[in-house]
């Protein structure tokens, strides 16, 4: 087996016995990326003189027994992150150039347990998309199926995971940007609990709803990276001081008398029909393995995509405003004054959905709507919130789709922003309510592309999800199919 074929466990017991070093693993999948990503267009930049240097550090470290699991394991990192001295653009032509002067907590915690960094990832332009195609370089494409989207707005971080150009990589989840891409790619993704994960260094988009997550092969690995990143951080003022458990103990095959909810208004009418088989062969797996179901209601799901598109908007309008051309990125050249300067640096800098995502969080705010929009949508989302809460009274965790359809191609519904926002239908309210869900490999459609099934669980309890996830992986194959490229 190629060492970019494998998982961090995997990788690991071979570095802890020194059958192979960092520095071959990392030139694998440098060479892997080199091969491969001129089709996918999964990295913005490749940090390959950096990730060498990293990887003779890690070499030494195990050589010494100073090692983690995470010891010499090549990672990379959607392009949201702050990395200290390596580009940081977050797929915007406004911060084309920008180097950072810090690294994003997240980051910090990877590298002190001596990960290595290989590149950073394309996605969405500010995370504003469920498809990876509004970056301003270009699309990323499905390694499935290279006319597909891989999903948004971390697209780069699940096509890396799927093409095997990196062995974990991490994302963000504002509206489903972890889960969703996760399940079109045929990988993990978990997006935890808000405030669970620091969003210190994170360029922000919804400041409210964003949270970072891991994105890996199987669910062990899933583990192991949220272990890594998770926990209290004094520089984030929303981080939650809890302990950080052992994720990994969770795992186990045993899930009998565990009890699963499924909510009536996610099993709609409408629903693709390979979704729908691959959701029902879950159900009869869960059942075989001695799970017990039960039909629960989320009442104010029909709200939850209108909701999320007036607050998430009306933050990321407050958060963008800070892009101006005077302090850091783009700068527009020519300009008659400094209001002048402020309108061209932010017409030329930014893209089609980042303006129109700006325009609505504006007019929401703005005098004599804000009670009308936003205010509103801050009471239905306390309503979402009480929904799962009061459904977590009856069951441990709850099964639903991750998105209405397959992945869909290329330039499908790029000019439909309404059908494109539907995409994030099913993971919207998780985030609207703060909580934890998981996406995890459960299918294949008709036409050859992944299917996931998404868990959701009650706020911390990343325990609960990830023990189902791992019980329902062991129990079928679909995590080992893999993308030909």
């Amino acid at each position: 087996m190629e060492l970019y074929e494998l998982t961090i466990h995997e990788l690991h017991e071979k570095l802890k016995k020194r059958e192979v070093s960092s520095v071959e693993a990392t030139r694998a999948f440098l060479d892997r990326i080199e091969s491969v990503d001129p089709r996918v267009n999964a990295f913005i930049t490749v940090t390959a003189d950096e990730a060498l240097k990293a990887a003779e550090e890690a070499d030494r470290r195990i050589a010494a027994g100073e090692t983690t699991i995470l010891t010499g394991i090549p990672v990379a990192l959607k392009d949201i992150f702050l990395t200290q001295g390596v580009r940081t653009t977050c797929a915007s032509r406004i911060l084309d150039t920008f180097i950072p002067p810090y690294d994003a907590t997240s980051w910090v915690k990877l590298k002190e347990r001596g990960a290595v960094l290989v590149g950073k990832l394309n996605q969405d332009e500010f995370a504003m998309g469920s498809s990876c195609e509004s970056s301003a370089f270009g699309p990323t494409r499905n390694p499935w199926n290279l006319e597909c989207i891989p999903g948004g707005s971390s697209g780069g971080s699940a096509a890396a995971i799927a093409a095997r150009e990196a062995t974990a990589t991490l994302g963000t989840d504002t509206g489903g940007s972890i889960r969703q891409p996760a399940s079109h790619c045929g990988c993990v993704g978990l997006k935890p609990t808000y405030g669970r994960v620091s969003r210190y260094g994170v360029i922000a988009y919804a400041s409210s709803l964003d949270q970072v997550g891991p994105m890996t092969r199987d669910v062990a690995d899933c583990a192991i990276m949220l272990g890594a990143v998770a926990g209290y951080d004094p520089l984030d003022s929303t981080s939650i001081d809890r302990p950080v458990p052992d994720y990994t103990a969770s795992l186990g095959p045993e899930v009998t008398g565990l009890k699963i909810g499924l909510p009536k208004e996610y099993f709609i009418a409408g629903l693709d029909p390979d979704v729908k088989k691959t959701l029902d062969a879950a159900i009869d797996t869960y059942k075989r393995l001695g799970a017990e179901f039960v039909e629960i209601s989320l009442p104010h799901t029909d709200y939850a995509v209108a909701t999320y598109y007036l607050i998430a908007t009306a933050e990321a309008s407050s958060n963008l405003a800070r892009y101006d051309g005077v302090r850091f990125g783009h700068r527009a050249k020519e300009a008659a004054g400094l209001i002048d300067m402020f309108a061209r640096s932010r017409a030329e800098g930014f893209g089609a959905e980042v303006k129109r995502r700006i325009m609505l969080g504006t007019y929401a705010l703005s005098s004599g709507y804000y009670d009308a929009y936003y205010l509103k949508a801050q009471r239905v989302r306390t309503l979402i919130m009480h929904d799962f809460l009061q459904a977590f009274a009856t069951v441990d965790v709850i099964l639903t789709p991750v998105a209405p359809t397959p992945a869909f191609r290329i330039g499908e519904k790029v000019n439909d922003p309404l059908q494109m926002y539907l995409s994030d239908i099913f993971t919207i309210p998780v985030n609207l309510a703060g909580t934890c869900g998981i996406s995890v490999p459960a299918g294949m459609s008709g036409d050859g592309l992944p299917i996931g099934l998404q868990l959701v669980g009650r706020p911390f309890g990343e325990e609960a999800i990830l023990r189902a996830a791992y019980a329902f992986e062991q129990a079928t194959e679909w995590h080992k199919q893999k993308a030909q490229l």
